[in-house]
């Protein structure tokens, strides 16, 4: 059994069918929402993600079946006048986790951030998912704050 980490050619059928079913498992996850991902999703979302040239995704094989997948946008951060990678989505099927996987994706996206001379990767993690945050805090990541006087930044959102 061999693992292969690539980045999705989001014109290559196969990857693109792949990258949607796994997104739709971690839709489906309770740490994704708990709730399939929508027809709109699944129908546009490659499209999207083709049109978007800040975007990219890291697709990981087992014996040629897609087990795992991060998707990428490259931001900016303007204290830093620099570019930054943000980790939007990171998945593992249940039955491969624990292998090392998410960390070689992690690796992966870290290679293209330095590439592309980014300044720092950020992500976001929930309150009670207590494996990703090991596995992240592991890798290196850590809470954001500005300075610990203004205390720990939150990641907030409003539905528009």
């Amino acid at each position: 059994m061999t693992h292969s980490i690539v980045f999705a050619d989001y014109n290559n059928e196969q990857h693109s069918r792949d990258l949607i079913k796994l997104l739709d498992l971690y839709s489906q996850d309770p740490m994704g929402g708990g709730e399939p991902l929508s027809q709109h999703a699944k129908q546009n979302l490659i499209s999207e993600l083709k049109a978007n040239s800040r975007a990219f995704s890291i697709l990981c094989y087992k014996d040629s079946v897609a087990c795992g997948f991060i998707n990428c946008f490259i931001g900016f951060s303007t204290f830093k006048c620099a570019p930054l990678v943000n980790i939007h989505d990171v998945y593992v099927l249940e039955t491969e986790r624990g292998q090392g996987l998410c960390k070689i994706m992690l690796n992966k996206a870290e290679d293209k951030a330095k590439q592309l001379g980014c300044c720092k990767l950020t992500l976001e993690v929930l309150e009670n998912n207590h494996a990703a945050k090991a596995t992240y805090k592991s890798f290196g990541f850590s809470g954001y704050e500005l300075a610990p006087k203004a205390g720990s930044a939150h990641f907030w959102q409003k539905f528009i």
